[in-house]
């Protein structure tokens, strides 16, 4: 089967899975520039409330196809950040459930993610330095943001692969589980996701960010959605919340 992207959406859950076997779920140029396109997609869609990105079989995924990039190794960190860029973007909770290897363009990607859970064994590294590649300036930034400036540096300048759990140390991971219980406790976790205010979870990845000049705009989106009144009486009701504002919407 040719390198490519799957996706199916599942009780509010959209799922995308980096199908490249033959190389550990590489990235090939069509993969990066299909990702985009795909989420654009997967965002407008009023039906999808949490995102999760994880690899086929038992990787998650090896960084960029090198053979499929050889004809423009130019345009490729071009094609990564833009993909990187927009899974940054992406307007709801997005995880990435990782197994297996999770290197160079994978780590890329998982940073990228809001969340990322990891099976023990799992393994984490940022390889540039290993073929005189210049990390990107906005993945460099990412990545200091996620595990600090020293554990990034240690990443970048050695090129080491990273057991699950420094990389839970470090921040790379949120969660760490036992061997078979990944893809259990993700989908308890989506399922919680996809319960909870769509609206403060926009607004909360948005403030996370560091942006600053949309404090009108949320209040603006609040006081119109009847989100905090449904939330107030549900708890009152003792009854799950019906939360209807919508990030397409």
């Amino acid at each position: 089967m040719e390198p490519e992207l799957l996706y199916g959406v599942t009780d509010a859950v959209a799922t995308v899975v980096l199908h490249h076997p033959a190389k550990r779920n590489a990235m090939t140029a069509a993969m990066w520039a299909a990702l985009p396109p795909l989420l654009d997609t997967l965002a407008a869609d009023p039906g999808v409330r949490a995102l999760v990105l994880t690899g086929a079989g038992g990787t998650f995924c090896a960084g960029a196809d090198i053979s499929t990039l050889q004809d423009a190794p130019d345009e490729a960190p071009a094609l990564a950040v833009r993909a990187e860029n927009a899974l940054a973007a992406f307007p709801k909770p997005t995880l990435a459930a990782v197994r297996g290897h999770c290197v160079g363009g994978g780590t890329q990607l998982a940073a990228a993610c809001d969340l990322r859970f990891a099976e023990e064994g799992a393994l984490f590294g940022v390889t540039p330095a290993k073929l005189g590649i210049v990390y990107p300036a906005s993945s460099t930034r990412r990545l200091v943001s996620l595990v600090g400036p020293s554990a990034a540096k240690y990443l970048l300048f050695s090129g080491e692969l990273i057991d699950t759990q420094r990389a839970l140390r470090t921040g790379m991971v949120d969660e760490v589980l036992p061997a078979d219980a990944l893809e259990k406790r993700v989908e308890e976790f989506t399922r919680v996701l996809v319960s909870r205010s769509q609206l403060t979870q926009a607004a909360a990845k948005e403030f996370a960010t560091g942006r600053t000049d949309r404090d009108a705009h949320w209040s603006a989106q609040a006081r119109g959605s009847g989100e905090t009144a449904e939330g107030v009486a549900a708890f009152l009701e003792r009854r799950e919340p019906r939360f209807t504002w919508t990030a397409s919407g």
